[in-house]
């Protein structure tokens, strides 16, 4: 009996703290993003503070992924409306798509070949293991499309989320940089770079540049997800 109810209280501690992490999660979201309006600041960007300190609080307090992702899984599963929320403003530039459509499949197609390419030569060079060379295949394509596909190719799926996510990171910290060594003229260009190098995250950062580098970026972000959905079976042939 008394080990009943000790698994019992145990569960119900347990549920707590993972109802603890949900709010928390949300509460550093929005401090990080009253942050970020005020300084600018990259390291105040939400995607970047708040997995720092979340990770920093999980730690300290030795509370288990299990436990933190109980209740905070549907976050992750919310970046699939969130991800078809971006083309909502493509039909207001619709005319300017039409002018620009053959561009944009060349970048698209470049962008995967550059990416999945790149992930596979730099994995055989570091001899990483079968695991990690799948992950990596995926990583420049939004969360939704990259779990969509890493079930295909037999990838793990915290693994294929981790490498999404450091590269929508990367590719929003690095990219200004980038158009400051490579200066591109044309908000066409600016938007597919980071639509292409960074999906979700390099989207909401091209939309700060301007509404057409948003709505380049959203569009190429969204074909370069269904294009490798579609291509998945055939990756999953990849030598690795």
């Amino acid at each position: 009996m008394n080990a009943f109810f000790s698994a019992l209280f145990a569960d119900d501690a347990s549920r707590l703290i993972a109802a603890g992490c949900f709010i928390l999660t949300i509460a550093l979201y929005f401090a990080a993003k009253s942050l970020y309006a005020r300084f600018r600041s990259p390291w105040l960007t939400p995607l970047v503070a708040v997995p720092i300190v979340l990770g920093a609080i999980v730690l300290m307090l030795h509370i288990p992924y299990p436990v933190y992702f109980e209740d905070t899984r549907w976050l992750m599963w919310l970046l699939g409306p969130a991800t078809v929320a971006f083309a909502v403003p493509i039909y207001e530039y619709r005319a300017l798509l039409r002018r620009h459509w053959i561009s944009l499949m060349v970048g698209v197609t470049v962008g995967i070949v550059v990416a999945v390419g790149g992930s596979l030569v730099l994995a055989k060079l570091l001899h990483l293991s079968p695991d990690l060379q799948r992950s990596l295949m995926t990583r420049s394509i939004s969360t939704p499309f990259a779990l969509a596909v890493s079930d295909k190719i037999h990838a793990p799926r915290d693994l294929t989320a981790l490498f999404v996510i450091a590269t929508g990171v990367c590719g929003m910290l690095f990219g200004e940089i980038v158009l400051a060594l490579v200066p591109l003229r044309t908000r066409l260009a600016r938007g597919a770079l980071f639509g292409a190098a960074a999906h979700g995250v390099g989207t909401a950062k091209a939309r700060e540049l301007g509404s057409e580098e948003g709505v380049v970026a959203s569009l190429t972000m969204m074909i370069a997800g269904v294009v490798m959905v579609l291509l998945a079976p055939a990756l999953g042939f990849l030598p690795v």
